[in-house]
């Protein structure tokens, strides 16, 4: 008979996940204000921007998204260069991208709201936001009963593992970063100065 004690245990590949501790529940709750008082703000928590921006007559929520993205890459990476953070990359699975985006964009379209925008518009007032937010729900529970079929199927069309952008133009990320920052701010002004609105 085999000691308790010297009993081998498999451990799983994934460490049990840790609770999160009181600090970072308050920092994601004033994190997350700050998000809904900036998308207020900015004007992407109104249906008509969104619809004026899906129908290309209202460019509003295109230039928060752009600047979003090059304040957030350009700070994420220039935090991980000096060790401050960890990335943890998603792998890029293009078969179930191309379903997860179609499946937003038919959402937006129907709802008028993405999952960031209703929240902000309900914090606002909007009540039909929380159709969006119905869906959004529904739409979760729905992927977590499907989970196990789309990991046999569509997460494994087109798997390339967790790349990132600048690895398959095999350039280094700093020179990339730089770049494409520079490539969005040019777009950006091009769209404030074409597309006013």
């Amino acid at each position: 008979m085999i000691a308790p004690d010297k009993a081998y245990i498999p451990q799983s590949e994934k460490p049990a996940p840790r609770a999160a501790t009181a600090a970072q529940l308050v920092a994601g709750a004033i994190f997350g204000l700050v998000f809904g008082f900036l998308l207020q703000k900015g004007g992407v928590g109104k249906y008509p921007v969104l619809m004026g921006q899906l129908l290309l007559q209202d460019w509003t929520v295109a230039k928060v998204m752009l600047s979003a993205i090059v304040v957030g890459m350009v700070g994420i990476f220039t935090l991980h260069r000096l060790g401050l953070v960890n990335l943890h990359i998603k792998p890029t699975r293009i078969g179930a991208n191309i379903i997860g985006g179609l499946v937003f964009g038919a959402g937006f379209a129907l709802v008028g709201y993405c999952p960031g925008t209703a929240a902000a518009a309900l914090g606002q007032g909007n009540w039909d936001a929380l159709f969006g937010i119905a869906g959004l729900i529904a739409g979760s529970w729905i992927f977590a009963e499907l989970s196990g079929w789309t990991k046999r199927t569509a997460e494994t069309w087109g798997d390339l593992g967790k790349v990132q952008i600048p690895d398959l133009l095999h350039m280094p990320r700093g020179l990339f970063v730089a770049g494409f920052a520079l490539a969005l701010a040019l777009v950006l002004e091009l769209t404030q100065r074409f597309a006013p609105r």
